[in-house]
């Protein structure tokens, strides 16, 4: 193990019973490593703050980019904030204990021959992600008819905005802009709740879900801005992918009738991203068995 290390971990979901055990295991394997919380700690403002806090504690920093569970407005929530108002509040909350945001400079992680940016990104989704050939009302239609809609629909508010798609591209000027001022050459490791690539949601068991699992307006910023790897969650399908010759680490832990079906003793919710980690093999094959059996079921 390298005397420092980059990890990560997303969707730890710590409501859920069985889960907040397997957070209590996270440690780091050196007094040097950073973290990475790819989004979805919890449901209220409350868990957040316990999951970032003990986090925070143990390792020498964490940055953290928020999911769409943090940005519930959950009727079990005492804090009541929506929107734009309850992303502010979070990232408040995360300053307060040190951990780094998406609205803070992006810090420099030092590897042993290269330094690399990381930078944590809140962009939300646009509901591109959606069957080609079909408008958005005729996707959410079938996605009602077949009970796969997004619990965002009842409790991811985006106000001041009319609609979670303009707040969701607001979001990506704003971060472009950042983006855009990285130092010539820099590499980056992107850090998003969401996939920035379509891709992994081809394996998706419900392919409608797409819809709230991204937008096609950052499907080559892992060119664009120089990834060297792009971690995220939301998917609960922690693999490792390439596209474009790029790393892509979905790193969650997920819920506990998902993790315990691959194995009967909890996992270590947590991924090695630099220096990789020599055992991680990518699983693109799985990718290409996914898309030949959504070609044979619309055949």
């Amino acid at each position: 193990m390298p005397d420092q290390s980059l990890l990560a971990t997303s969707d730890l979901h710590v409501t859920h019973g069985g889960n907040r055990e397997v957070i209590e295991s996270i440690h780091p394997y050196s007094p040097e490593d950073w973290l990475i919380v790819a989004g979805d700690v919890g449901d209220t403002i409350a868990d957040v703050h316990w999951v970032l806090g003990l986090l925070r504690e143990r390792f020498a920093k964490v940055i953290w980019a928020p999911g769409n569970h943090e940005l519930w407005t959950s009727p079990r929530d005492p804090v009541q904030a929506r929107g734009v108002e309850r992303y502010e509040r979070l990232i408040e909350l995360a300053r307060s204990l040190d951990v780094v945001t998406p609205e803070d400079p992006y810090p420099v992680w030092q590897g042993e021959q290269e330094r690399f940016a990381i930078v944590p990104l809140f962009l939300l989704y646009d509901y591109s992600f959606r069957p080609r050939g079909l408008s958005l009302e005729q996707a959410m239609a079938l996605a009602h008819q077949a009970r796969v809609v997004a619990t965002d629909e009842y409790l991811l508010h985006c106000d001041p905005y009319p609609t979670r798609q303009e707040w969701c591209h607001a979001r990506i000027r704003t971060t472009l802009d950042r983006l855009e001022q990285l130092p010539t050459g820099m590499r980056t490791v992107l850090v998003s709740h969401w996939p920035l690539h379509r891709g992994p949601t081809t394996m998706l068991r419900y392919p409608l879900f797409a819809m709230w699992c991204g937008t096609q307006l950052t499907g080559d910023w892992h060119l664009r801005f120089r990834a060297a790897v792009a971690v995220y969650g939301h998917l609960h399908i922690p693999l490792t992918l390439t596209f474009d010759g790029v790393r892509f680490e979905e790193v969650s832990l997920g819920y506990p009738r998902e993790w315990r079906k691959r194995s009967p003793e909890p996992p270590y919710p947590v991924r090695r991203i630099l220096p990789a980690d020599p055992e991680r093999h990518t699983m693109n094959r799985l990718l290409m068995r996914a898309a030949g059996a959504q070609r044979r079921v619309r055949a």
